[in-house]
């Protein structure tokens, strides 16, 4: 069986600088109650539910979704880096879709500490040693964070590579700003030049300034997804389908090709898109708004390039050319994007979706991209893990 699967409604609270914000498990809360009311559903029409955050204990969702309430339902607490919040949705769409149950809850949220990521374990190897190893051989520089080594590591192949600018990134970055103005949920609404952005530390030197980088933040999101049947029975809206999706790990070139770009994540990237398309029968050209993952201004380039809306290399050019915001081919990250909305990590794919959902309903208000019929969803997480998805407005 596959049914066919549904957005009936979406929730997502402002996102917050750490010591800010709500406790996680009210935060997950407030999201999840959005999400019902946005629906018309009661919560006792959820017939299973998945929680996704990466800093806390287990059963953390469990805490967070009794708050509104306690009905016996299965509930699985979802851990998969910067992807959990799209894999949690993978999860309940996939529920759907098998036809496992008609009714299906996706939440996520993160309670964040200032300062880059780091394990809270210290008695053990990490998960990404291997991708670690390679980073000390390729990138070296181990006083600087690990993300900043990685994720600027790659783009600074890309610019030994192609030859691609320290402003190309910079314009990433005015561009969210730019967007993220218009986003009253957003963490930074400021709006930044090209110039500001390059006037930033630098933290590393000609390759990345702070402003390149997203802030840690706190925050929630939430969706509910639904089968036809379901939606036809409860009176539900129908106007966002949810026309194909893809849940990627790493392959084997991420590694043996010694490339940073293919490290973080190219060809999960490429890969989970690929499958996304053939499943909702599009290619790029017929996208008209995405959310992307960018961590750093250098990810959103390299995920032009892994989405197939350029060839490999071209990223740059699609910046120039204005093809990555309003009146372009594409408008990427609406919402601002990590680097702007703010990136609590159990959250964002969740958040993706929020944003998503509203542009494909004509109601992002002045974010609104006009006439958006197909949108994509790109969220990555180290480790690995890349989900794409397409939506369609129905």
């Amino acid at each position: 069986m596959s049914n066919k699967v549904f957005v009936a409604g979406v929730g997502m609270i402002q996102f917050k600088k750490p010591g800010t914000n709500e406790p996680y498990d009210i935060m997950g809360e407030q999201a999840i109650r959005q999400a019902l009311a946005d629906s018309g559903l009661d919560f006792s029409d959820i017939q299973q539910a998945y929680a996704g955050y990466v800093y806390g204990d287990s059963t953390c969702g469990q805490k967070a979704l009794y708050r509104v309430g306690m009905t016996g339902i299965p509930l699985v607490n979802v851990n998969n880096n910067c992807a959990t919040g799209s894999s949690a949705l993978f999860l309940a769409r996939q529920a759907v879709q098998s036809g496992a149950v008609d009714c299906a809850l996706a939440f996520g949220f993160e309670q964040m500490n200032p300062g880059a990521l780091k394990s809270a374990w210290t008695d053990r190897a990490p998960a990404t040693e291997r991708a670690l190893k390679l980073t000390n051989e390729l990138v070296g520089m181990p006083d600087l964070p690990t993300a900043i080594r990685q994720f600027a590591g790659a783009g600074y192949a890309h610019m030994q590579k192609y030859g691609t600018k320290l402003d190309t990134f910079a314009k990433i970055r005015a561009k969210a700003s730019r967007h993220a103005a218009n986003n009253p949920l957003a963490v930074f609404r400021n709006i930044v030049s090209t110039e500001e952005v390059l006037a930033a530390p630098m933290l590393w030197e000609g390759v990345l300034t702070r402003l390149m980088a997203c802030p840690p933040t706190c925050g929630a999101a939430a969706a509910i997804v639904v089968s036809e049947a379901f939606a036809k029975k409860h009176g539900l809206r129908t106007d966002v389908l949810m026309a194909g999706q893809a849940l990627t790990t790493d392959l084997p070139s991420t590694y043996d090709a010694k490339d940073m770009i293919r490290v973080v994540g190219f060809d999960m990237t490429r890969m989970a898109a690929d499958i996304a398309y053939n499943q909702a029968g599009i290619g790029p050209k017929d996208i008209d708004v995405i959310e992307l993952h960018d961590c750093f201004a250098q990810n959103e380039l390299l995920t032009y390039e892994g989405l197939g809306l350029c060839a490999e290399g071209g990223g740059e050019q699609l910046v120039n050319d204005g093809d990555n915001t309003y009146g372009g081919e594409w408008v990427t990250n609406p919402s601002g994007g990590l680097l702007s909305k703010g990136h609590p990590l159990g959250a964002t794919g969740l958040a993706q979706c929020y944003e998503l959902t509203h542009q494909l309903r004509g109601t992002a208000e002045q974010r609104q991209v006009q006439g958006a019929r197909i949108a994509v969803q790109h969220n990555l997480g180290l480790g690995g893990a890349c989900v794409v998805t397409v939506y369609q407005k129905n």
